[in-house]
């Protein structure tokens, strides 16, 4: 079976850095024979949540927008690479409204309880987050890490890996860094291979037992 992997861009800048990277993991993914499909946030129509608590008791989000069919597709993907720039120090306003949005899917898990990812799901089920920021600081997507792992274990993701770039200020873009565009290439190869290995580890024949 053909792995997807569903690329989420949460810049409201097209065809910048952050989506340049994660352009480059999708081609790299696609190339070890995965389907791909990239979404822009800044197309889309949609709201942040309200905080009304009603998924509290029903499981299910009252408002009614694009993100109904994005988080079908993120719940049916096998990959997910979650980017975004750094915006004063955290990700950026497109991409935290997604990420509120999912409380109706910690509702279900925690609260109706009708919703549960097994340890062999989430396994088999692997998140990345791709970043760039302008500043150098080593520092700089500390503030980003927490809300992305409270989005991929809330969706039954294992958070794999980062795929993260700074100082683009001094090398002038994305372009002009010496390895951030080859490390996106390659990973994005890498978490496809490690997915089908596990798939084919999955389906092979179990010894009998013996006792």
């Amino acid at each position: 079976m053909t792995l997807s992997v569903i690329g989420i861009s949460g810049s409201p800048h097209r065809r910048g850095n952050t989506e340049t990277l994660l352009d480059t993991f999708l081609e790299g993914a696609e190339g070890a024979g995965a389907r791909v499909e990239k979404v822009v946030l800044k197309s889309l129509d949609y709201t942040p949540c309200r905080g009304c608590n009603a998924c509290h008791r029903t499981g299910q989000c009252v408002v009614r927008d694009d993100l109904d069919d994005l988080f079908e597709k993120i719940l049916a993907a096998d990959c997910l690479a979650v980017a975004s720039p750094i915006y004063s120090m955290g990700i950026t306003a497109e991409l935290k409204g997604l990420i509120d949005r999912a409380q109706y899917l910690w509702a279900r898990k925690f609260m109706i309880k009708d919703l549960y990812f097994t340890h062999e799901h989430i396994k088999r089920h692997k998140g990345v987050f791709l970043s760039t920021a302008g500043l150098g600081w080593d520092n700089v997507f500390d503030a980003a890490f927490p809300a992305i792992t409270a989005f991929f274990n809330t969706a039954g993701f294992e958070y794999y890996d980062n795929i993260i770039a700074n100082d683009m200020d001094r090398y002038g873009g994305i372009r002009g860094h010496p390895t951030a565009l080859a490390e996106a290439l390659e990973k994005g190869k890498k978490v496809i291979d490690v997915l089908q290995r596990l798939g084919e580890e999955e389906s092979a024949p179990k010894p009998e037992d013996s006792s």
